[in-house]
C-alpha cells in the first residue's frame, strides 16, 4: 500500500494500492466515487520521485489541493485533496516510496509560462547582453503616414503609441 485517502468528516479510508490511480464515477476507475458531481474520469493520482501528484482530467467540478484549484500539483502528506466537493486528507510516507532528500520544488504555471526556455535553464537573464536597450522617444525611428487630409501625400512623423 502506497498510502491512503481519509475522508474529511469521517468515513472509511481509501487505500492507494498502485502507483497510478484513476479517480472517478465509472466502475472502471481504480477509485470509484459514486457522487453525481464527480466526473466519470475526474482525476489521476500518480507517484513521481516518491511523492503523490494529482492531475485533473478536465473534470466539470475540478480538483483542489488545500483549497486551491489545480490542473496538476504535488500532494504532500497531510494535504487536503478535493475531488469536486468531497475532501480527503492524503496520508503517506514519502520515504517509504523511495524518495531521497527534500521534495522536488513546486513551479507555478505563471512562472513557467512567463519565462523562455533559456531563462528557465538559467542560461539567459531577463534581458540578454546582446539585446539592445529599448529606445527613447528621441531615438525611435521615423515613420511615414498617408495624410488623411491630403490623399496621396506622405506625412512624416514620429512613432506614437496610438493605434494606426
Amino acid at each position: 500500500m502506497y498510502g491512503e485517502l481519509l475522508p474529511v468528516g469521517g468515513g472509511d479510508p481509501i487505500p492507494l494500492l498502485k502507483e497510478t490511480l484513476l479517480v472517478g464515477r465509472r466502475e472502471s476507475c481504480d477509485i470509484v466515487l459514486r457522487f453525481s458531481n464527480v466526473s466519470s474520469h475526474h482525476c489521476e493520482l500518480f507517484i513521481r520521485s516518491g511523492f503523490w501528484y494529482v492531475r485533473d482530467m478536465n473534470s466539470r467540478n475540478g480538483v483542489k489541493v488545500n483549497g486551491n484549484r489545480v490542473t496538476e500539483k504535488r500532494v504532500d502528506p497531510g494535504d487536503i485533496l478535493w475531488v469536486a466537493k468531497h475532501a480527503y486528507e492524503v496520508k503517506y510516507a514519502p520515504v517509504d516510496l523511495g524518495a531521497v532528500g527534500p521534495p522536488p520544488p513546486e513551479v507555478s504555471e505563471e512562472k513557467i509560462f512567463g519565462q523562455s526556455l533559456l531563462e528557465r535553464a538559467g542560461l539567459e537573464g531577463r534581458r540578454s547582453a546582446r539585446q539592445k536597450p529599448i529606445p527613447t522617444d528621441r531615438e525611435r525611428p521615423q515613420r511615414f503616414d498617408i495624410s488623411k487630409d491630403e490623399p496621396g501625400k506622405l506625412k512624416q512623423g514620429r512613432i506614437s503609441d496610438e493605434p494606426i
